[in-house]
């Protein structure tokens, strides 16, 4: 798991401000404030209706000003007057976001919440959402598909040992969330070659504990149906799928605040580094 701590922006608070989770989608985002079970979520878009922009594609952050926009807009329905000044946020991110990837993403959101933001790793937070057990060192299988990419992670003892990703987007964001059938191939191709990498001593106990899908493709009978009959591995769409990144996110505040083993950081020097 790699998280991007140390990071406060020009009105950065400490103590007792608000803690927010924030996962930022291609199609939609959702918001979840710690302590609280109220999902707030919007569309991934920022502009007039007849002129429309998706700042977000393929996971990541391609219009910096444009999801700055978007993440101020929606600040504003999740963080009202009666709550505390928003102190940190949590923000979830693909495992193939580049390091310039996750620049950006840092950048658009500490300019519109104003205060320290923190990245985690979407699939390890979807698992988390969905209660497994990451400290687990047996390895554990999961897919996070989502409207833009779909990644097959490997977790085991509080990280994510090896990943797979594929875009899985055709034409815009707001044709909807999931899997379209035409990526269906490519994403079990993806998945089997994760588990063939497995190492072998721990493969089979990796097949025996299943795949869990998150995400909007979690809801796609036919993308689990192949996964399941190609790979003959048994297949688990999570309860409530396409929120299970935020309310990972949301639990994971206390511990990335805490810095419990398994989470590693990059410093300021690291963040400074890359743009010398």
């Amino acid at each position: 798991m790699t998280v991007m701590t140390g990071m406060t922006g020009v009105n950065g608070r400490r103590g007792g401000g608000a803690a927010l989770a924030i996962d930022l989608g291609t199609a939609r985002t959702r918001l979840l404030l710690s302590g609280s079970t109220a999902i707030k979520e919007r569309p991934s878009a920022c502009g007039d209706p007849g002129a429309r922009r998706w700042p977000v594609r393929h996971g990541m952050v391609a219009d910096m000003p444009g999801c700055a926009r978007l993440v101020r807009t929606a600040l504003r329905d999740a963080v009202t007057e009666r709550h505390p000044p928003l102190e940190r946020v949590l923000l979830g991110v693909p495992v193939a976001a580049s390091r310039l990837d996750r620049r950006a993403a840092y950048a658009a959101v500490s300019s519109a919440a104003g205060c320290r933001v923190t990245i985690v790793e979407e699939p390890l937070a979807a698992a988390v959402g969905c209660g497994v057990d990451i400290a687990d060192p047996r390895p554990r299988l999961l897919l996070d598909a989502g409207a833009g990419i779909a990644e097959a992670v490997v977790i085991r003892a509080g990280e994510i040992a090896d990943a797979g990703a594929v875009q899985v987007a055709v034409g815009g964001p707001a044709e909807g969330a999931g899997c379209p059938p035409f990526a269906r191939e490519r994403v079990v191709a993806m998945v089997a070659d994760l588990i063939a990498r497995v190492p072998a001593a721990l493969r089979a106990i990796a097949r025996q504990q299943g795949l869990l899908i998150t995400g909007g493709g979690a809801l796609d009978p036919e993308l689990a149906r192949k996964l399941c009959a190609e790979l003959r591995i048994t297949v688990s769409p999570a309860a409530d799928p396409a929120n299970a990144t935020v309310r990972g996110l949301a639990f994971l505040l206390a511990t990335v605040e805490h810095r419990t083993p398994g989470i590693s950081a990059i410093g300021r020097e690291d963040v400074d580094d890359d743009h010398q």
